[in-house]
């Protein structure tokens, strides 16, 4: 989440494998590290995005985050961690929401 608050997508991606998929549910899957790295740096650009973690969860390789930002919007992700990296992600939002937040 440090990561994710500064914005910082480069760091970032080197949290996921090489071969990562990164699944927002709003959105198409974004397949592999630099993709995610390039996701992440024109979404950054195109809004100012803060997580607050309510609750993290982990079972065996699985984890799962339900998030809450300051401006009202929830949502939560699941994460597949192999040798140490993110290896699949799925995000739920409800991106009206986001979009109405944001002024988009």
């Amino acid at each position: 989440m440090k990561l994710f608050n500064k914005a910082d997508a480069d760091g970032l991606s080197e949290l996921y494998s090489e071969d990562a998929v990164n699944y927002q549910i709003p959105n198409e899957p974004v397949e592999g590290k630099s993709a995610i790295r390039d996701m992440f740096k024109k979404e950054f650009a195109e809004a100012e995005m803060v997580c607050i973690v309510e609750n993290l969860l982990q079972d065996g390789n699985w984890a799962a985050l339900e998030w809450r930002d300051p401006l009202g919007l929830r949502g939560c992700g699941f994460f597949y961690i192999e040798n140490g990296k993110i290896k699949l992600q799925r995000g739920y939002w409800d991106k009206l929401s986001f979009m109405k937040i944001h002024n988009k």
